[in-house]
């Protein structure tokens, strides 16, 4: 079997549609937990669209949820490094940090993502 062809068809079928349409299609596979899916038309979405934090965002999702976890942390270091106060990119970081034993690296993320979020400590 030709694995080339193979590829590029399957390339194919994840890249097929305008912006708008790969974003539901996304949507859609994240919503039925096929994250692995969703990360492949993700991709291609975020590289036309870099500067929107939707799709970054659900790229990072998507894998931490398929275990891609220094993928999903390339993804929300992005997001952090354009978007500084975006807490719910904070706390995936550091969540993710965390399912990486980097406890230590992970804890002013969650702190930062707690306070941006509003959640303080009772004193």
């Amino acid at each position: 079997m030709d694995t080339t062809y193979e590829t590029t068809d399957s390339t194919a079928y994840y890249a097929h549609g305008t912006p708008a349409e790969r974003w539901e299609r996304a949507r859609l596979f994240f919503a039925a937990k096929e994250y692995a899916a969703a990360a492949r038309v993700l991709v291609g979405l975020v590289e036309e669209v870099p500067e929107q934090t939707g799709p970054r965002l659900l790229l990072a999702r998507a894998y931490y949820h398929s275990a891609q976890l220094r993928r999903a942390e390339d993804e929300l270091r992005q997001i952090v490094e354009r978007d500084p106060v975006e807490h719910y990119a904070r706390l995936m970081l550091g969540r993710t940090l965390e399912r990486q034993g980097r406890h230590a690296e992970a804890g002013p993320h969650l702190r930062l993502a707690s306070a941006l979020a509003g959640d303080f400590p009772d004193a």
